[in-house]
């Protein structure tokens, strides 16, 4: 028992300093989170007119199979 309370005391011991360390210590500045969010606007001017092609194109095979569906039906 008393070598388990040890052990675990030893542990506690040893890993406060890694606790300690968790802090931020890369310094970026405001200019590399302007550059991030430049990065994330190109990406968010990308993806609009990617999702307008997706829903034009989901819109458009959905009236095709109408159109199919009203022709084959007469």
């Amino acid at each position: 028992m008393r070598h388990l309370i040890l052990s675990i005391l030893s542990i506690i011991c040893f890993a406060t300093p890694a606790l300690a360390a968790s802090g931020r210590s890369d310094h970026s500045g405001f200019l590399v989170w302007a550059f991030l969010g430049f990065c994330a606007l190109i990406v968010a001017a990308q993806l609009i007119p990617a999702l307008l092609a997706m829903f034009g194109l989901a819109k458009g095979m959905a009236s095709k199979h109408e159109h199919e569906a009203e022709h084959t039906s007469h």
